[in-house]
């Protein structure tokens, strides 16, 4: 009759990780990959946490949870509105959306002449930033009325969260400088 080897128990996890894994831990290598730390302005940061800090990675997602819910309660509360094209020094008074586009058409019939020419481009750049600032400058914005209550939760959910982004992505483990250690 062939004797049984008894299987004796690991006495810790390397000697768990070297029968589990194949001789793993007798290699010297680790089952996590080591802390990767650097120094920074005089604060040790850990890289593996955001801003370096233990729990910084659950404060900017409710930061950014947080700012994004306040965002769009705000916006929400916005109305826009376009008005006319009253630019007084460009057409009167009354709408004078058709002067702008003539620099944006004798820049594109420029081009399709001359594909390489400066003027052409120049033009129908322009006429199109006109335009564009055109439309923006003749909004109207207005904030729809609401309670103080809810403007106030708009406000410290936005705020709020931009300041929790902010605490979760600076360092706050403070570098112990050799003259604090003890001898």
């Amino acid at each position: 009759m062939a004797k049984v080897a008894s299987a004796k128990p690991p006495r810790n996890v390397r000697e768990a990780a070297a029968t589990h894994f194949g001789g793993l831990a007798r290699t010297g290598a680790t089952l996590a990959p080591p802390r990767v730390t650097t120094h920074v302005g005089g604060y040790t940061m850990d890289m593996n946490n955001v801003g370096g800090t233990p729990g910084g990675t659950r404060t900017f997602l409710l930061g950014l949870i947080m700012t994004i819910a306040g965002g769009y309660l705000l916006f929400n509360q916005v109305q826009v509105h376009g008005g006319y094209w009253n630019w007084s020094g460009l057409g009167g008074s009354g709408r004078s959306f058709g002067i702008t586009l003539l620099p944006l058409l004798l820049g594109i019939g420029i081009l399709f002449v001359n594909g390489k020419s400066f003027a052409g481009r120049f033009l129908t750049y322009g006429g199109a930033l006109v335009i564009i600032v055109g439309i923006i400058a003749n909004l109207d914005i207005h904030f729809q009325q609401t309670s103080l209550w809810n403007t106030l939760t708009m406000l410290v959910l936005l705020v709020g969260g931009v300041g929790l982004i902010v605490r979760s992505v600076m360092p706050m483990m403070k570098q112990t400088a050799a003259s604090d250690e003890p001898r």
